[in-house]
């Protein structure tokens, strides 16, 4: 037998086994009568136990959730009144979620992508527990792609509380946990169905107050990493848009794809093997001095009133958008896309800036069309774009196509972009502050008060100037990314969400964020935006500055034509790279004529060492346009 026969027919069978395998999963759900079963089991043996007998279950006093309630009691049809706060900082965004919690009178309903069972995780899930257990109504809803892989986990979490639910978003062959050949499994057999995630993110006390945007539950969003963190951004809502929330929570808890634990087929098994009643064990901690700080500060008078309190804005209008659950099933029905939609609009009706943060500049079709229309207007909007570097990103796949599409992203749609260093001094103010006096670190005298603490925090930007992996660098340090969801039209209206305005958000993923309709609050969202994109902290990409004429020009044509192939972009001089300010001189638009003067080209991805992901960079830049949808 040749060698080309038995390597076909060894392809042959593997791909026969993987469709028997995709076969054979699509038919193992459960009976109605294994669901019973598990469901008299959780029954029969969930802890019935109480901590709190008092009508208000034990709620701790909360100036967040008095707010919120204070701007319900004030609020009309015609003149609704909200009390918004920008979480930016790290250590606030956590605190104001414990401190919710712990708050909560009647109901906590919780909605996201990724639950790790790192520090964060562990510390929110408990915190849930302990609510439902003093008598709140918990609710939570995670996708299953990334969150609570943990059978064992799941059956505690089943029983611990009866005021406790879990249920996941489209699980895989309806189980908690996959292996590698059912995830493949899943991409071959029913791939529209398995791409679709829920990407919301949400946080909701008794439909009053709720926080919504960018941050998952895992260390990395809240600058407990050791070694890369998220710059990210959530919004604190109280008042008539939690009303808003707690309708889309709703749509997203009874859809189908919901799945309660008794229905996934591993929970299932574990529940009838073992029918006695799982103890919920304390969190075991890998930084236990740094979470009891957090917990402190989350129910502290002072530090609350100086870091959530105070920063928080009185307003008027605020929007809370979310797409339809399953929006692929649907994609033309009017609601199934409604804020992705909605973002289009905005983004399309802007008359003098278009301030962009997004982890991901990977353009859809509809987005390039508004981008290019704007752009041709006879006075085109402003549009200033902070990104990702190759060197901060951990979807490097992604930046590929960024990349590839620069000097379209420049040219046609005249983009300002400006793409995060790895060792922003800006993320390393948040990253400090959010550990002083944690476990190896030592808490400074000067900042060992709330009020103290918040005046060096601003001090220090100012002085600065007012389980992916990245790819390896040639510096040290501790490493940064951008991961917050962002938009400012015109200084008018803001959004926070957790929308990336790329294909997979328009098309795929189910996303969600709130629109607030104040200039103060546009203001302040601006100013956190643009920090990101100062000098100290991000490259700038423009154009190569011509050196030899007629070569310069045969280059830029070829790179075009290169460019605009879906497949074999080869060409390796390409249009655009980064620059970096000159010492001495003052930040400038690319087009400046001073420019090239005052500033200095580092390469096209500066910082970044030769790896293979720097290989897969180039790979998917000359052959992946197709995938653009799926990265």
């Amino acid at each position: 037998m040749s060698q080309p026969y038995r390597t076909a027919r060894i392809d042959r069978i593997a791909l026969f086994s993987l469709l028997a395998a995709v076969l054979l999963l699509q038919g193992c759900t459960l009976s109605r009568a294994q669901i019973r079963r598990a469901d008299a089991v959780v029954a029969a043996t969930t802890d019935q136990s109480t901590s709190c007998t008092r009508a208000d279950h034990c709620a701790v006093a909360s100036p967040l959730l008095d707010a919120a309630t204070q701007a319900l009691a004030a609020s009309t049809p015609a003149q609704p009144v909200h009390v918004v706060t920008l979480l930016d900082d790290s250590e606030p965004a956590l605190a104001a979620r414990i401190n919710l919690i712990r708050a909560a009178q009647h109901s906590i309903d919780v909605q996201t992508y990724i639950w790790d069972q790192d520090d964060t995780g562990q510390l929110v899930l408990d915190e849930l527990v302990q609510a439902a257990r003093r008598g709140v109504q918990v609710r939570i809803l995670a996708d299953q792609l990334f969150s609570f892989n943990d059978p064992d986990l799941l059956d505690r979490l089943a029983r611990v509380s009866p005021n406790l639910q879990v249920r996941l978003y489209n699980p895989t062959f309806h189980k908690a946990r996959i292996e590698p050949v059912e995830f493949a499994a899943g991409l071959l057999c029913c791939f529209m169905h398995f791409n679709q995630r829920m990407h919301n993110k949400l946080l909701l006390v008794d439909d009053s107050i709720g926080i919504t945007g960018g941050r998952n539950y895992e260390d990395r969003y809240f600058n407990w990493d050791d070694s890369f963190d998220y710059i990210d951004r959530d919004v604190m809502v109280g008042g008539p848009a939690a009303q808003q929330m707690a309708a889309s929570f709703e749509l997203f808890w009874q859809h189908k794809r919901a799945v309660p634990l008794t229905h996934l087929r591993d929970v299932n098994r574990r529940m009838l093997a073992d029918s006695a009643a799982p103890t919920w064990p304390p969190p075991h901690y890998r930084q236990p001095r740094r979470v009891a700080q957090l917990q402190q500060v989350a129910e502290d008078a002072a530090w609350l009133q100086a870091w959530l309190v105070e920063p928080s804005l009185r307003v008027g209008k605020v929007e809370y958008f979310s797409d339809l659950p399953a929006k692929t099933d649907k994609p033309d029905k009017k609601r199934a896309q409604n804020f992705t939609r909605h973002i289009m609009e905005m983004v399309g009706d802007a008359k003098r800036e278009v301030l962009l943060q997004t982890p991901y500049l990977v353009m859809s079709r509809r987005a390039q069309r508004i981008f290019k229309r704007l752009h041709r207007n006879s006075e085109p909007p402003r549009v200033i774009v902070s990104t990702n570097s190759l060197a901060s990103t951990d979807a490097f796949a992604v930046y590929a196509l960024s990349y590839k599409h620069r000097k379209r992203y420049l040219e046609t749609f005249g983009f300002e972009i400006h793409e995060l260093k790895p060792h922003a001094p800006g993320a390393a103010v948040d990253y400090d502050l959010a550990n002083l006096g944690s476990d190896g670190l030592t808490l400074p005298p000067e900042t060992a008060s709330p009020a103290s603490a918040r005046r060096e925090r601003f001090h220090l930007l100012g002085s600065h100037g007012s389980n992916n992996r990245p790819a390896p660098l040639l510096s040290e340090g501790r490493r940064f990314g951008l991961h917050a969801k962002s938009i400012v039209i015109d200084d008018d209206f803001a959004m926070v969400g957790s929308h990336n305005f790329d294909p997979r958000s328009d098309h795929y993923n189910t996303e969600a964020g709130a629109i607030v309709y104040d200039h103060r609050f546009a203001d302040l969202l601006r100013q956190s935006i643009l920090r990101s994109t100062e000098p100290q902290n991000a490259w700038v990409i423009a154009p190569r500055q011509a050196t030899v004429p007629v070569l310069s020009d045969i280059n830029q044509a070829i790179g075009s034509i290169s460019e605009s192939l879906p497949l074999f972009d080869l060409w390796p001089f390409r249009y655009a790279t980064s620059y970096d300010l000159n010492p001495g001189c003052q930040p400038m638009r690319a087009n400046d004529p001073g420019f090239y003067a005052c500033y200095q080209p580092v390469g096209d991805f500066p910082d970044v060492a030769v790896s293979p992901k720097l290989v897969i960079t180039r790979l998917i830049t000359a052959f992946g346009a197709g995938v653009k949808g799926i990265l």
